[in-house]
């Protein structure tokens, strides 16, 4: 039997070499974990998106002479245009 004031020195048994210890250590120390595949983020299917668009002059002079939601109204006549719109 091992005398109580000997206790706090004794060692767990080694799991291997000091060279698989040391390799697992540093392994572990410089591993970078595999990083997860990114979510893609869930779009509104009515949701806006600000984009930026070329337009005629004309087109736009069009649209802006009625006043205030001008965007909204292209917005609608490409809806209508690309027969999104329920008929």
């Amino acid at each position: 039997m091992t005398p109580a004031i000997y206790e706090d020195t004794m060692r767990t048994p080694r799991r291997g070499s000091a060279i698989d210890q040391a390799e697992a250590a540093f392994k572990a120390a410089t591993s970078k974990p595999v990083p997860a595949p990114a979510a893609k983020a869930a779009t509104p299917p009515e949701g806006k998106e600000m984009v930026s668009l070329r337009l005629d002059r004309a087109v736009l002079e069009h649209f802006q002479d009625d006043g205030p939601g001008w965007q909204d109204r292209i917005n609608a006549a490409l809806r209508a245009a690309a027969g999104l719109d329920p008929a």
